[in-house]
């Protein structure tokens, strides 16, 4: 009776050991996060938020490693997958992400003809406005190794300053650079390329990105949650900061005006470095509504509190 039971462990263990490593697929049992595969966002909280969509755009195939991304009017039915996006106006000079949805697989088209769109009237009455002359259209998106050149009608260098000039630069470039596959953009006008935008003569031989128009961002820039969005405790809050010693502060108000949370947070890197925070906060509401979060920073100086960025959003109990 020995040997047979013998036998039968020992091939137990191996079935054991064959179950273990011969799944195929390199997974060690954890979970990895899902990542887009085309041009859509990841992250974000969803919720009721007034949103109006972008107008999608088809995808071409041109050279090889090219994507040309042309703009035809949008199209209504269902069918096509929807992804949410975001498109980039200003609150006061800085940029201010805005939650839009979009048809894939021309998410990035879609957006930038949303941004084009202008802010909604939830959004204006939130102080949300553009640098982007009424009337400029998108000819056609094409993404490239990570660069996307974005032709765009004459219209949008039409009239305004530097600082509107280089607005409206900074919309487009932090839009197009909010999906994964983009990380900067260069700019055509009625399709000949741009060097040297408006009057203003700003140099743009080379692709931009986030970085040339730091002095747009808000020190506390928060990504999601965006305008809008309706949350729930806990709720999932992250971005990218440039603060004093890399510290920042994010408070919750309900809609009876009273704090549900606020919390500290540190991002990976400060002191005039930009740098990423993702937190997730628990809160406690005593009434369900409108609500607001406040991103700011605590001055070292005399240590008030400065105010970054405010984001209107339906907080619910």
């Amino acid at each position: 009776m020995r040997r047979p039971i013998v036998l039968a462990a020992a091939a137990l263990l191996v079935s054991s050991a064959a179950t273990a490593c011969g799944n195929g697929n390199g997974s060690s049992g954890t979970p990895r996060p899902s990542t887009p595969t085309t041009d859509g966002t990841s992250g974000g909280t969803t919720g009721g938020s007034p949103t109006a969509p972008g107008t999608p755009g088809t995808t071409t195939p041109t050279t090889p490693g090219t994507t040309r991304t042309p703009a035809p009017p949008t199209t209504t039915g269902g069918g096509p997958r929807q992804v949410r996006a975001s498109v980039y106006f200003l609150h006061g000079e800085k940029i201010s992400p805005a939650p839009r949805t979009v048809t894939a697989p021309s998410t990035a088209a879609g957006a930038l003809h949303a941004l084009l769109a202008g802010p909604s009237r939830y959004e204006r009455g939130h102080e949300r406005t553009t640098a982007i002359p009424s009337g400029t259209t998108l000819h056609s998106v094409a993404v490239d190794r990570r660069v996307a050149t974005v032709d765009l009608s004459g219209r949008y260098d039409d009239g305004g300053g530097s600082l509107s000039m280089r607005a409206r630069l900074a919309q487009v470039v932090f839009t197009a650079t909010r999906f994964p596959s983009i990380e900067k953009v260069r700019f055509e006008l009625d399709g000949k390329p741009v060097t040297a935008f408006g009057g203003e003569g700003i140099v743009l031989n080379e692709p931009v990105g986030r970085a040339d128009f730091e002095d747009f961002a808000p020190l506390v820039l928060v990504e999601s949650p965006l305008i809008g969005d309706t949350i729930r405790t806990p709720v999932r809050v992250w971005g990218s900061a440039n603060t004093f010693e890399a510290t920042l502060r994010l408070k919750i108000t309900d809609a009876a005006g009273r704090t549900a949370a606020n919390i500290y947070a540190t991002a990976t890197s400060g002191t005039g470095t930009r740098g990423t925070f993702d937190v997730t906060i628990p809160y406690q509401a005593t009434r369900s509504g409108a609500g607001t979060l406040t991103a700011y920073w605590d001055s070292p100086e005399d240590g008030r509190a400065v105010i970054e960025d405010t984001v209107p959003l339906n907080v619910k109990r």
